[in-house]
């Protein structure tokens, strides 16, 4: 497996931040502009310890860059994000299954690195492997095919050969049966066969990380990989909860936003 690699050393004080599936734009209209203004609410009441902001996937429950255009809305999250960035903040994209069609706007807007394969993180004294978690560990073929063709840049091409808004209308519909269909068969805990859960004991057999962080499972987990590791599942923000992750340098927490509107 090709894997990125990243080291960061904390600042006195500082902290990284990791957040996933806020799944922006599902539903269309006020729960998700609701859903922003937490988002953006919680980003501002972290904003003066926070030095890299981790954003595990699925950001957007769609997004699809064209070389002029992008899905219009989420002005109040973008414009936080050119803040944090402004003042010095690291930003960290992994485009999950639902914005995989994430190219550059991030990265030339907000300086954002993003990762399309796990990463490595090696923060102070502790190891990282960081990944949306979509399409890696056993099972989901059909799946892991179809991401193959997704990432496919003839077939990203010849999505763009069509009219922008019939492929937004084809993409969004998409995307909102797949929304549907992973809140309705994945927030169930499986148990020992939590295929991510298995990937990471698969991989801590191989080579030591402390911590394994992953999105797209939509739960909120913390479980033990070997004797000094663990699996850690962002949870997600769709359902009204806040959740995240917050490590400063030498202990790692989970711990929920609540909005007051």
């Amino acid at each position: 497996m090709n894997i990125n690699f990243e080291k960061i050393e904390l600042k006195e004080g500082k902290k990284i931040y990791f957040a996933s599936d806020f799944h922006l734009g599902a539903p269309a209209g006020a729960a998700s502009a609701k859903r922003e203004k937490q988002i953006v609410a919680w980003l501002s009441s972290i904003q003066s310890d926070m030095q890299a902001l981790f954003l595990v996937g699925d950001v957007f429950d769609f997004w699809f860059e064209y070389s002029y255009t992008i899905p219009k809305g989420y002005a109040r999250f973008q414009g936080k994000l050119a803040e944090l960035a402004d003042a010095g903040v690291q930003i960290y994209f992994f485009p999950g299954n639902h914005d995989m069609w994430m190219f550059d706007y991030f990265s030339t807007e907000f300086g954002a690195k993003i990762y399309r394969k796990p990463l490595e993180l090696h923060c102070n004294n502790s190891r990282f492997f960081i990944n949306h978690g979509d399409g890696i560990g056993p099972g989901d073929y059909f799946y892991k095919l179809l991401k193959i063709l997704f990432e496919s840049k003839v077939f990203q091409f010849i999505f763009t050969l069509f009219p922008t808004n019939f492929c937004y209308w084809i993409a969004q519909n998409w995307s909102k049966k797949s929304r549907i269909s992973n809140l309705k068969f994945e927030e169930k805990f499986l148990g020992d066969n939590e295929w991510l859960w298995q990937f990471a004991k698969n991989t801590e057999s191989l080579k030591h990380f402390d911590y394994y962080i992953f999105g797209h499972r939509h739960l909120v987990l913390n479980l033990p990989v070997g004797i000094n590791s663990r699996y850690i599942n962002l949870g997600e923000w769709f359902s009204g909860t806040g959740n995240f992750t917050v490590f400063d340098g030498k202990t790692l927490e989970m711990k929920t936003f609540i909005f007051k509107n």
